[in-house]
């Protein structure tokens, strides 16, 4: 089980980049996705994620009491996932306003856009 979820992430991060590398914008949108995914599943993975109780530190403590749960890891999942979502988000809208604009899903033929008052008449 130890070797199967880097393999897992590894392979998320190799086809992520593969698809956000491909030419047609579907692909484009489902690597990131992919690319997000893996970044967050390596960094639950790599902050050794561990159950206890909350890193609260009583009154008659000066320190926490060990088992706590550490919460930077959980804050960092959390900003990356909103992070994540929020790019995704961006890109969707980004992706449609130049299908719009263009009228093509292919990466390739964006290098027609130095004749762009053609498409806006």
């Amino acid at each position: 089980m130890n070797l199967i979820i880097p393999v897992l992430i590894g392979a998320f991060f190799g086809v992520g980049l593969y698809l956000i590398l491909h030419r047609h914008f579907f692909k484009l949108i489902l690597g990131l996705i992919l690319f997000g995914l893996a970044t967050n599943m390596f960094i639950f993975v790599i902050v050794d994620l561990s159950r206890g109780s909350t890193a609260i530190i009583k009154r008659e403590n000066e320190v926490a009491v060990e088992p706590f749960a550490d919460p930077v890891p959980q804050a960092l999942l959390l900003t990356a996932i909103v992070i994540g979502f929020a790019i995704q988000a961006f890109a969707i809208v980004l992706i449609k306003r130049v299908f719009q604009a263009i009228g093509t899903n292919d990466l390739d033929d964006l290098d027609k856009t130095d004749r762009i008052d053609q498409y806006y008449k």
